[in-house]
Formats: structure tokens, C-alpha cells, sequence
């Protein structure tokens, strides 16, 4: 039988709320007037009054072909009056809203609340050490994963199986080569500045200032150029790969291109790939050579060194196994870039805030797995004796 369990309630300025029992185990909200925060909303109360009065509702339905006006006072009305009913088991239904309500009633559910993250402390010190190590070891198997389907991506590459555009590719490498020089230039100059000042300031104590360009020489040749290169782009190319990617994912356009049959992985990854570790040699040598150059400046403005003297120095201590050395390790810093930056876009929740949150993470990764790579690197040279 038809019954209304709570009369018309009138809010300032015309608005009403009734709820109305069509049956034992359904409730109809209905919604008059015009809903606007500056004219005052109706409290819940009635709705949760309904809600404990028997017979228990199992369905809950709005009617709102009487509402006039709205702005985000119904939507905060609404979501929680659906926060209610879900709360206790009732089966909420909102067809009977605007199409425009609804669509913003499901973009404010599609994002969840942020939460604080757990503290470790909460655990205990062995706790927080376990968990921190589960989610390294997480971590390290994802990245392993996606390195094996970039790996078996350019093994279809080189089969001409993938599907990519040639023209992204070359995009890429403009975009991770010619455009980063400036910043390489600056950061190279400097490190090399930087490296000679200190060599100088103890060298010139023993009348050794001339082996300054040694120091410069070899340090930028074999470690620095690549590292510093590395650094640089993870800060500047990982993070727009990592950004990019997950804005795609937040906008469904990785999704539309699986629709279309197209693999993300390759048309997405791979060309960042190949474009960041063809690149990455080429910044190195250059690196390698502004930073020589900005230990020159300081050794002849400074230490008073002709400049043929030390270039010819520099020459002299640097050779080609210790330029290829540099040259491999920049082309190994291009590929974990890429491979982390991609990885975590492709990772990426589809809300703005995880879009920063994976460029953020790929700048993080990146930055240890160059560091880690190079520790490894010097011990493995060390034993080879390279």
C-alpha cells in the first residue's frame, strides 16, 4: 500500500524534500524547487529517520522531475543520501535524476578519498623494515616484468612486427637530444668548473696544478659526463614520459588505442625507448667535452695554464676505453630512464593526482637506477680492469 512516511519540508526560498513509501521496500526521495547553496539545503535527518522506520527499505529511488534550479548543494544532498543507503545495505538507484546530476554523482564516486598511509611506527621498527622490503621487492619484480615486454618489443622491432609511427620516433629524439642541450650544456660546464676548483685547491699545493686536467679529464670521461647526463634527463625526459603516459591513461586514450587493435606497449613505449638510448650516447660525448672545457676555464683563468697545455694534458690521460666505457654506461642510463618513466605512467591511476604522483616516482626510480648502475658498473670495470 501507498503511504508517505514524511510530509513536504519546506527549506528558505521555495526547495522541498519529500519521501514517499510505495511499497514496504521501497523509498522514493523526491525533489522540488530550485537547490542552491546560497538559498540553504534540507538536512537528512528525514531520510535517515526513513530509513530506521520499518519495514526495512531494500530499494531507494529519487524523483526529480519537479526540480527547478540546482547546483552543487543537491550533488552534496545527494551523495549523501547514497552514502546512507549503501551504509545500510539499500540498493540506491538514480534514474530518476537529471542525466547531468548523475553524471557528476558518478565523477565524484569515480575518484576515492585520499587517505593518509599507515605509519610505519604503528608496526614496529621490524614491521616497517618487513613491509618497506615487501614493497621494494614488488617494485624490483614490476620493473623486471616490464623490462622483459620492452625487451621481446624490440625483438619485434627488429622483425618489423611492431606498429609505431616513424615520425613519433623522430619527434622523441629531437624533443630527448637537440632540445635538452642547453640544460646538459649548463649542468656539464659547471660539474667541470666545479671538478677543476677542487682539484686545484689541493693540487696546487704539492706544484702538481697541471694534473687538474687529468682529473677533470678522466672523472668527466669516465663517470661524470654519463652520470650527470643521466640525472638530467631522468629529472627532465623521465618525467615527461612518465606524465605524458599517465595523462593518457587518465583521459582513456591508451584504451582507445587497444580498442583499435594497437598495443600500447609499442606504440606508446617503444619509441621512447629507442629514441632515449640513441640519444643519451650522443649527450654523453657532448657532456664529456663541455665539462673539459669548463675545467679549462678554470685552469687557465685560475691556475694560469695555456690552454694548448692543458687540452694536450687532457689528451694524454684520457683514451678511447675510457670514453667507450662512458659512452655504454650513458646508452645503459637511457634505457632504465625510459623503462622507468614509461613503467610508471603506464602504472598510473586514472585520477590528476596520480598523474603527479607517477612523475614523481619515475624521477625517484630513475635517479637510484643510475646510481645503483653505477656502483655496479665501477666494480665490474674495476674487476675486468677497465
Amino acid at each position: 500500500m501507498s503511504s508517505v512516511h514524511d510530509g513536504i519540508r519546506a527549506a528558505p526560498e521555495g526547495n522541498a524534500l519529500s519521501i514517499v513509501r510505495p511499497d514496504d521496500e521501497t523509498m522514493v526521495v523526491r525533489l522540488a524547487g530550485a537547490w542552491r547553496i546560497d538559498r540553504g539545503v534540507p538536512p537528512t535527518a528525514p531520510v535517515v529517520q526513513a530509513l530506521a522506520s520499518p519495514p526495512r527499505v531494500r530499494r531507494l529511488t529519487f524523483d526529480a522531475s519537479a526540480l527547478r534550479d540546482w547546483d552543487s548543494g543537491v550533488l552534496a544532498f545527494l551523495g549523501r543520501v547514497s552514502a546512507l543507503g549503501r551504509a545500510q545495505g539499500v540498493d540506491v538507484e538514480r534514474e530518476g535524476l537529471p542525466s547531468g546530476i548523475q553524471r557528476l554523482l558518478a565523477l565524484s564516486e569515480a575518484v576515492p578519498e585520499a587517505t593518509a598511509r599507515p605509519r610505519l611506527a604503528r608496526l614496529g621498527f621490524l614491521g616497517g623494515v618487513g613491509q618497506a622490503t615487501l614493497a621494494a621487492v614488488a617494485s624490483a619484480v614490476d620493473f623486471l616484468g616490464f623490462l622483459g615486454e620492452v625487451t621481446l618489443g624490440i625483438g619485434r622491432i627488429a622483425r618489423r612486427q611492431a606498429r609505431y609511427r616513424t615520425a613519433d620516433l623522430l619527434l622523441l629524439m629531437q624533443q630527448v637530444g637537440a632540445d635538452a642541450l642547453p640544460i646538459v650544456t649548463l649542468i656539464s660546464f659547471l660539474v667541470g668548473a666545479i671538478l677543476a676548483f677542487v682539484g686545484a685547491v689541493q693540487l696546487e699545493q704539492f706544484g702538481a696544478a697541471i694534473y687538474v686536467a687529468n682529473l677533470v679529464g678522466i672523472a668527466m670521461v669516465r663517470e661524470m659526463g654519463a652520470v650527470m647526463t643521466g640525472i638530467v634527463m631522468a629529472g627532465r625526459s623521465g618525467a615527461s614520459f612518465a606524465a605524458q603516459l599517465a595523462s593518457m591513461k587518465v583521459t582513456q586514450e591508451t584504451d582507445a588505442l587497444t580498442t583499435t587493435g594497437l598495443s600500447p606497449l609499442e606504440f606508446l613505449v617503444l619509441p621512447r625507448v629507442i629514441a632515449l638510448c640513441l640519444m643519451m650516447p650522443l649527450l654523453c660525448l657532448y657532456a664529456d667535452l663541455v665539462g673539459i672545457l669548463g675545467g679549462a676555464a678554470v685552469g687557465t683563468g685560475m691556475l694560469g695554464l695555456p690552454l694548448r697545455t692543458y687540452l694536450q694534458q687532457t689528451a694524454g690521460a684520457v683514451s678511447v676505453g675510457d670514453m667507450a666505457g662512458g659512452v655504454f654506461k650513458a646508452s645503459v642510463y637511457g634505457i632504465l630512464i625510459a623503462i622507468a618513466g614509461c613503467m610508471r605512467g603506464m602504472a598510473s591511476g586514472r585520477s590528476s593526482s596520480a598523474v603527479g604522483e607517477a612523475t614523481t616516482s619515475a624521477v625517484v626510480s630513475s635517479i637510484v637506477l643510475i646510481i645503483t648502475a653505477c656502483g655496479i658498473f665501477s666494480v665490474v670495470f674495476y674487476v675486468l680492469g677497465i
